[in-house]
């Protein structure tokens, strides 16, 4: 099992946070997604290791940002 944080921009309500959560956790391998709403911190549990650059278009399909 495998766990990534990620920060993500732009989230301001619970409707945010089910968007990223909806989003991320339609990736392969993906068991569990975290979001703190206050902190923009998504914490990731895979089955396997997550390419950056798949979180990355999950998190801007729900229409947000990963801090750099």
């Amino acid at each position: 099992m495998s766990e990534s944080i990620y920060t993500v921009t732009g989230m301001t309500c619970e409707h945010c946070v089910r968007a990223v959560t909806e989003e991320v956790g339609k990736l392969d391998g993906v068991e569990n997604v975290t979001v703190d709403l206050k902190t923009g911190a998504v914490t990731v549990s895979s089955a396997t290791e997550l390419g950056d650059a798949d979180v990355r278009a999950a998190v801007e399909e729900a229409g947000y940002e990963l801090a750099a």
